[in-house]
């Protein structure tokens, strides 16, 4: 076989174009792709960024840690003077369950202890699952004797009631199912 020199002169001619536009055309392709990826980083991290902060939002705190030191311990909180007498201490009893006369019949079982009957009356609503003992400011003592006598487990401050509606009270019992 005969080599023709004027072949792979040609040959060698032809190669370095193509070689080199290939080279450029790899590179502009690297940088197309370069551009892409961050155009769509930043459409997806905005609304994902907006979602993890929306969730973050919306996740409670953590509870704060038990504290099991005795010194850091709080301490009960100081009476506001002696504990009133059941014939002294007003209740406004209310009915919470919908059943008609359930507040007439809790405020008898009271009076036949001793306790004072402010009034009675219905509830803002009737479907409280338990029966509760409200109490005014400085109070919590009586309303703690109170839930005591009746057998109720829940007492709490007064919550969603005016002064003006306790109509005297200093205790409100809230009778559920």
């Amino acid at each position: 076989m005969a080599v023709y020199p004027y072949e792979s002169t040609a040959s060698t001619e032809l190669a370095g174009p193509w070689r080199r536009a290939a080279l450029v055309a790899v590179a502009i392709a690297g940088v197309e792709l370069v551009v892409l990826i961050v155009l769509v980083g930043a459409l997806v991290a905005k609304p994902l960024s907006q979602h993890l902060h929306h969730r973050a939002a919306a996740t409670p705190a953590p509870a704060p840690p038990l504290v099991t030191h005795m010194r850091a311990r709080a301490k009960p909180a100081a009476s506001h003077g002696p504990l009133l007498a059941r014939s002294r201490t007003r209740v406004l009893v209310l009915n919470g369950n919908g059943r008609q006369g359930a507040a007439g019949a809790e405020a008898s079982a009271l009076q036949a202890r001793g306790y004072r009957i402010a009034a009675t009356g219905n509830a803002g609503r009737s479907n409280y699952a338990t029966s509760i003992v409200m109490y005014a400011p400085g109070y919590e003592r009586e309303a703690r004797r109170l839930a005591h006598d009746a057998s109720i487990r829940v007492v709490a401050p007064i919550d969603g009631l005016r002064p003006s509606a306790l109509r005297g009270a200093q205790l409100a019992l809230v009778v559920g199912s």
